[in-house]
């Protein structure tokens, strides 16, 4: 496995500051935590941290019509010809998260990747608990491949909880015998149980974990696409990216891990702060035009 070491001297600094930032930022006093979390999800990025989207990409926002509920996504197209197609999910803890939050990044992959990039607005917890996030992902690739005209070839990829379902969504295919994504790109993702997170008691509560929910669990790894698996030296998750990346290498898997020393999760959503934001993006779009020729 390629184990590769991201790092600047101003990875460092421009956490500690970015983090002060964030926890200096008011709450919601006197909401109870399901309130400040509808409030949560309303509230639009502030460009002086999460960045712009990139003009170089035409966008539509999209009406993903599956069985029995209808999704809302972004398309972002770097010209108007067929080309590969990569659908990207948000993340946060699989309660919280839009697409608006992670512009920066979705538009910046598909105008240097040179993909069309679908960032999914998939349903969360605590109203749609497990394993509803996982079933949009899975019908939604099915129904990429039905719909969207490209070239015939489909990554996908997320962020915290998008990676889980990014994950888990190809072990869910491959378990039924369906057509595989050609590449997953996993970014700080969540893939083992953390019964201490905030998260777990709406999104798994006390139900029967279902396959492909926790990918860490699967029993083998084997016959998953080729993965880009990226990691933060200052992130709590960061023994579950390396040891899916190790189980993928283990498991015969074609897998790249880069980690970005001294920064901290969820640095994809903050590239107007974070360096290590903007590199990463670049980084993508250059894994995937290798990937794609």
């Amino acid at each position: 496995m390629i184990h590769e070491i991201v790092d600047s001297p101003q990875y460092g600094p421009e956490t500690d500051a970015l983090r002060k930032l964030l926890a200096d930022q008011p709450d919601h006093p006197g909401l109870d935590p399901y309130q400040a979390l509808l409030l949560d999800r309303e509230e639009l990025p502030d460009p002086a941290v999460a960045g712009e989207r990139d003009p170089r990409v035409t966008v539509e926002d999209l009406a993903i019509e599956l069985p029995g509920r209808t999704l809302q996504a972004r398309i972002y197209r770097p010209s108007p010809q067929p080309r590969p197609v990569l659908l990207w999910l948000h993340g946060g803890g699989f309660v919280g998260g839009d697409l608006r939050d992670i512009e920066f990044a979705t538009s910046g992959i598909a105008a240097a990747g040179n993909v069309t990039v679908i960032s999914l607005n998939y349903r969360l917890a605590p109203e749609n608990p497990c394993p509803a996030g996982l079933q949009d992902v899975s019908d939604t690739l099915a129904w990429i491949r039905a719909n969207v005209d490209g070239d015939g070839r489909i990554a996908v990829g997320g962020q915290s909880a998008g990676g889980a379902l990014a994950a888990g969504a190809c072990q869910l295919a491959r378990d039924a015998g369906a057509p595989l994504p050609d590449r997953q790109i996993l970014c700080y993702p969540v893939l083992d149980l953390h019964p201490a997170a905030d998260w777990h008691e709406w999104y798994f509560g006390a139900r029967d974990i279902p396959a492909g929910a926790v990918p860490l669990q699967a029993a083998t790894l084997a016959g998953l696409p080729p993965t880009l698996m990226l990691a933060a030296g200052r992130d709590w998750l960061r023994a579950d990216a390396l040891a899916y990346a190790g189980r993928l290498e283990q498991d015969g898997v074609p897998t790249r891990l880069v980690e970005y020393a001294d920064t901290m999760h969820a640095f994809l959503n903050f590239p107007a702060a974070l360096s290590a934001g903007r590199h990463a993006v670049e980084l993508i779009a250059a894994d995937l035009r290798a990937a794609f020729g």
